[in-house]
Parts: C-alpha cells; sequence; structure tokens
C-alpha cells in the first residue's frame, strides 16, 4: 500500500503541527464508506443522494494512519459545520488522499478501453460517425482518402 508523509508547521494552529501518515485504502474500504453516504432507488438503482463532504471525510480519517499525540484529527472533526478543521488543513488533507485513493492514469486508460468505440465517438470531432452506414461521407478527412472520380 502507498504512503504519504507530511510534516505541518503552525500555519493552521499550533494544535495541528507534527507529523502526518496517510496510506493508501482497500478497494473495499472506498466502497463501503460511498454506499454508506449514498442513497439509492429501490426502482431504478439509481443513486437519489450522496454527501459528498461525509464520504470525504471518511476517506480522509480512513487513510489517516499516524497523526500527532494529541490527537488533534478526529472524524467528528472533521465533519464538523462549527468546530471544524480549518479549510486550508481540509484542502490539504483532501489532496492527500484523493491522491493516493484515486485512480491512476494507468487505471483510468484500463477502465476507458472497456468502452473504447463508445470512447472514441464521443471524443470524435467530425460530423460524420466513427463507421459508416453505406451513406455518402460527410467527414472531410474520409473524403481525403478516397480520390474522387473527377480527379482521375
Amino acid at each position: 500500500m502507498r504512503t504519504e508523509k507530511t510534516e505541518l508547521d503552525n500555519r493552521f494552529g499550533e494544535e495541528y503541527a507534527g507529523r502526518y501518515v496517510f496510506e493508501e485504502i482497500t478497494w473495499a474500504k472506498r466502497s463501503r464508506i460511498i454506499q454508506k453516504y449514498t442513497k439509492y432507488s429501490q426502482m431504478t438503482g439509481q443513486v437519489v443522494s450522496s454527501d459528498y463532504v461525509a464520504i470525504q471525510a471518511e476517506t480522509i480519517f480512513a487513510s489517516l494512519k499516524e497523526q500527532p499525540e494529541s490527537k488533534p484529527v478526529t472524524l467528528e472533526k472533521l465533519l464538523s459545520e462549527e468546530d471544524g478543521i480549518p479549510v486550508g488543513l481540509g484542502e490539504l488533507f483532501s489532496k492527500i488522499a484523493n491522491k493516493l485513493n484515486g485512480l491512476t492514469v494507468q487505471e483510468s486508460r484500463f477502465l476507458s478501453e472497456q468502452s473504447e468505440e463508445r470512447s472514441l465517438t464521443q471524443k470524435s470531432r467530425s460530423t460524420g460517425s466513427a463507421k459508416s452506414s453505406g451513406g455518402p461521407q460527410r467527414n472531410s478527412e474520409g473524403s481525403r482518402r478516397k480520390p474522387s472520380k473527377s480527379s482521375s
């Protein structure tokens, strides 16, 4: 599992100064966190609502393996709207947790290859379709590849 260490000075307050160690969480843990804060429609299975702040807070806390002895960061503090952690500190922790637990470029590429045909047509900037249905090519690139009969 990947880890990231960071040493904080007093910029977020003296209580938060010290060494923090974050570790990548497992896929199962991440999935359980998401499901805990996501409501699905019983009829369609589609997402009805999701508490993204709670998902992010739980992900940060699950990734946080070491912190200063005073234990200044708790799940309750991450979730609190009144007595929470400073915004800058939350953003820093989010960035670290997302980096450790997010998809890598290779993973994203693998997942996008699963629906290659669909993604190619989505990325296409031409007005023609990816596969010809037998009709005339409206794509200027396609017409450049085939010499016209009048030019021979």
